[in-house]
């Protein structure tokens, strides 16, 4: 598709010079606009297209004009990058916008820029991409740092337009929620295919506890998407702290055990003397 492109723009290029001109009379400065004097340039077609324009470059001066073209914003290829207008002429400049096969459906904007004798002209880009637009969300991969706390998690765009996703996390544990933290966006958009592997925090995870957490990511128009994951805490403290009341409940319990031992044997004692 590219190389097609570059074809016609090669083309486009050799007839170059059958598309000069002569300048409307009576301007002052060279000018750069969309040809047919449009006040901007407007492309439309699918994602995976290859669409074309022309530029329009008038040097009304009495010399030569040499400009140089760029583009900002849309990936534009020109037929040629440094364009010599004549005196009094008008040359009609062929560019190309390729519309990669990951573009959303929507509207789309960039700017052909052309610059000389230390003045530069900017023309706006305006790109309407046909398609469904299908938002779709998920969220996967879901580890728990037992260490630190830290949830680890990656965030897919399954459809085709940008998202802006949104997070809420929830984990509870035996004995009931340890972790509840309302949806809240999240600094980042997402393209369409484009994935994200980010971590939450958990500065405070439960020190000794069985915990299950889930992730529920949504994003403006989407359905929410929720995966989970399931993580033990056994810190050394915990650990020993538990320990210790284990050993002072066996211990109590056979203390327990002993004294009402000591009593039945008094007990019978007692009835024997009388």
């Amino acid at each position: 598709m590219r190389a097609a492109a570059r074809s016609g723009l090669a083309a486009a290029a050799t007839a170059l010079l059958g598309a000069v001109a002569a300048a409307p009379p009576g301007a002052q400065a060279w000018t750069a606009a969309p040809a047919a004097g449009r006040p901007y340039a407007y492309l439309e077609g699918p994602a995976g297209s290859v669409l074309q324009d022309t530029l329009s470059l008038t040097n009304p001066g009495a010399r030569p004009l040499t400009v140089r073209l760029s583009g900002q914003g849309a990936p534009v290829a020109f037929a040629a990058r440094s364009v010599t207008v004549p005196a009094r002429t008008r040359a009609d400049v062929p560019f190309a916008v390729t519309v990669t096969a990951d573009t959303p459906p929507g509207e789309h904007r960039g700017t052909v820029r052309a610059t000389a004798a230390d003045r530069e002209v900017r023309v706006d880009l305006r790109l309407r991409v046909s398609g469904p637009r299908i938002a779709a969300l998920t969220v996967e991969d879901v580890r728990v740092d037992t260490t630190t706390g830290d949830l680890r998690y990656t965030l897919v765009n399954r459809g085709t337009t940008v998202l802006a996703p949104q997070l809420a996390v929830r984990a509870d544990g035996v004995l009931g929620t340890v972790l509840d933290r309302p949806v809240r966006p999240l600094a980042l958009t997402l393209r369409p295919g484009e994935r994200a592997t980010r971590t939450e925090p958990w500065p405070d995870p439960p020190a000794l506890d069985s915990v299950t957490v889930r992730l529920t990511a949504t994003a403006p128009g989407a359905a929410p998407a929720t995966a989970r994951a399931e993580a033990s805490f056994a810190s050394g403290p915990a650990l020993t702290g538990a320990a210790g009341l284990l050993l002072a409940a066996v211990g109590g319990g056979t203390y327990a055990v002993r004294r009402r031992g000591r009593a039945r044997t008094q007990r019978a004692s007692a009835g024997a003397n009388t």
